[in-house]
């Protein structure tokens, strides 16, 4: 079990037909997407060449004027990663329409900026992570040597590095908990 956005969800395992079941769940996405008035030009999913290459799966998509997004990157395949998005969509989706959400919480779930990844990559360089990085001990761990270093009240603290330090923080600690 997985837990994501506070939900537990059981670990997708694909051991073939990578590429048409990686089609196949953008495909659900994007119904799913579909029955909250999305049209398929609102909803970005990048397929990988190999599905079963390891690399993280995202979904963009835009609802109620807001940029949404989603990516895992805990499998070791694309085509997994991918099938958990979409368990972790279709989940939220599903507690929108039983009520157990509003959509104002299903959106401040979601909600990123538009270059999100490229501020993952460069939290993960402030904080001294690998690239592919998903472990949060580490990053918290991290975060916490930077910050008592950085701190402005330390000898040879600055002010601009510790807020760089805790915004990468903030980043990360949205994406991987």
């Amino acid at each position: 079990m997985v837990e994501i956005k506070g939900q537990e969800f059981e670990q997708v395992s694909i051991t073939n037909s990578y590429n048409r079941r990686a089609l196949q769940y953008k495909n659900k996405i994007i119904e799913y997407l579909k029955s909250f008035k999305l049209t398929e030009d609102d909803v970005k999913i990048p397929l990988e060449k190999m599905g079963m290459k390891k690399a993280q799966a995202s979904v963009a998509w835009y609802f109620m004027e807001r940029h949404l997004f989603f990516s895992y990157n805990g499998s070791g395949k694309f085509v997994e990663n991918l099938a958990m998005a979409e368990q972790v969509i279709r989940h939220f989706m599903e507690m929108i329409i039983e009520k157990e959400i509003t959509v104002d919480e299903f959106i401040n779930l979601f909600a990123e900026d538009r270059d999100i990844l490229k501020q993952r990559k460069h939290a993960r360089t402030v904080l001294g992570m690998d690239e592919e990085s998903t472990d949060f001990e580490t990053m918290h761990q991290n975060f916490k040597k930077l910050a008592k270093k950085h701190h402005p009240d330390m000898p040879g603290g600055s002010t601009e590095k510790f807020k760089e330090v805790n915004s990468a923080h903030k980043i990360l600690r949205k994406e991987l908990s």
